[in-house]
């Protein structure tokens, strides 16, 4: 990971535009090529970024960054006040907590929820990022990664949106599809994931504990 504290204006062009003025900012640079904008401020959300997969080309002044459908974020580096590089090693990944992990087990256990003929490969399927919790097969064969939380918001769509890029450069398996489950979803990550061609299914522990799929929903 490669952390650069700068005094930079940001410009994003890609399916709309915007644009951050001159500050002093944390510019992040991580293992997956994936690049972040971050204030002193404003919680854990970048301002602005682009995730991976994407290509930084580093201009004196300047770093354009070109994402895989031809999106930039154009960087101006005014000042560089630190510039420093960690090797932070293989991540072993989130530990879920009881519910969520519990869910996991529930869905993969009912998988005639999602619909008739629908069967689980196999759950935490690998990637190389980190495991989605079950890839599955619909009726007629195709895969579908779901990725489960206990409530869902926009990270959790980010997540699986990574895992759906890397999963479908495999001939193997794609298309692969995404769902998003879990037991309250944010409108902001619903609407994320309507763009990104993510269903969003929201589950009921309750009902899936006592075997009732009544309350299951999948817009």
């Amino acid at each position: 990971m490669r952390l650069v504290i700068a005094r930079c204006s940001v410009n994003y062009a890609g399916r709309l535009s915007a644009h951050l003025p001159l500050a002093l900012r944390l510019l992040i640079i991580k293992a997956d090529s994936s690049v972040l904008v971050h204030a002193d401020g404003g919680s854990y959300k970048p301002l602005n970024w682009m995730s991976p997969p994407c290509r930084l080309d580093e201009q004196p002044g300047r770093w354009v960054v070109t994402g895989k459908s031809g999106e930039t974020l154009t960087i101006e580096l005014e000042e560089i006040l630190a510039d420093s590089s960690f090797d932070l090693g293989i991540d072993p990944g989130l530990i879920k907590d009881g519910v969520e992990s519990h869910l996991q087990e529930l869905l993969a256990a009912q998988m005639h929820v999602l619909g008739e003929g629908w069967r689980l490969v196999r759950r935490e399927y690998p990637t190389p990022i980190g495991p989605v919790d079950l890839m599955c097969r619909d009726a007629a064969g195709a895969c579908v990664a779901i990725e489960i939380k206990r409530r869902g918001e926009i990270d959790g769509v980010e997540q699986l949106t990574r895992y759906l890029e890397l999963l479908n450069r495999d001939p193997l398996l794609a298309p692969v599809q995404g769902i998003f489950a879990a037991q309250e979803i944010k409108p902001q990550a619903r609407i994320l994931a309507q763009d990104r061609g993510i269903r969003c299914l929201v589950l009921d522990y309750d009902s899936m504990r006592g075997a009732d799929d009544g309350a299951l929903r999948l817009f």
